[in-house]
């Protein structure tokens, strides 16, 4: 996929904004709701499914698209005062006229979400940002494949890139295996796909794969598991 595309900004089921790519049949967000799909797969089978741990939460995102995971990841580690590091990967970033247009700040509560936003799209590339005391925001205009990564730091992984039909080189058994290297027992990986296939190369990797419910408009979703 080029680093520049056309997006057009449309009004998901819940009123939540999403973009849609013309010509790709692609969405940034489900059609069906775009923070209840973000809620749903990121941080509730995610984030609060985490085995209980002691100090600060290691957080990876594969696609930062629009922001609308690290803001309700940010809202979570406030609510919670748990102290969360959080490094998103986006090789196609938004411009400040799409960024600036999304309503999601308008639809959930919570203290600080416009400015923790607005950083999280205006600050320095490969510059860790500290938005609050319990969270500390890096983000790479990088693909998965051109970044290096600490092996065994994080505990998370978030995997929200395009679908295999728009983006199918992120679906492939190395990208998968990287992500199991980087996580550190017992590490989990969440993403919006339950496709077969997936699965098994989760499976293939080492990873513990179980099915989900989905959110509104899906019917299951993929969680692996790094045990060992």
């Amino acid at each position: 996929m080029g680093s520049t595309f056309e997006r057009r900004l449309i009004v998901t089921g819940d009123g939540s904004h999403s973009f849609e790519l013309p010509g790709l049949n692609e969405q940034y967000h489900s059609t069906f709701g775009a923070i209840q799909e973000s809620k749903h797969v990121f941080v509730d089978a995610g984030l609060l499914s985490l085995p209980p741990k002691s100090g600060r939460i290691n957080i990876l995102e594969i696609g930062f698209g629009t922001g609308l995971n690290a803001l309700l990841t940010f809202r979570e580690s406030m609510r919670k005062n748990t102290p969360i590091t959080y490094h998103a990967l986006e090789p196609f970033p938004l411009v400040e006229a799409e960024y600036s247009t999304l309503n999601f700040t308008r639809l959930i509560e919570g203290d600080g979400l416009d400015e923790a936003f607005g950083l999280f799209h205006q600050c320095n590339w490969d510059e860790e940002k500290e938005v609050s005391p319990f969270f500390v925001f890096r983000k790479q205009k990088a693909s998965v494949q051109e970044a290096v990564f600490q092996e065994g730091f994080y505990d998370l992984v978030y995997f929200d890139a395009f679908g295999p039909d728009t983006q199918p080189e992120m679906w492939v058994k190395p990208v998968f295996e990287k992500m199991y290297k980087v996580l550190r027992p017992p590490g989990l990986l969440t993403t919006y796909s339950s496709k077969g296939s997936i699965r098994r190369l989760l499976k293939e990797c080492g990873f513990t794969v179980e099915k989900l419910s989905g959110p509104p408009g899906k019917r299951e979703i993929t969680r692996a598991q790094k045990l060992v």
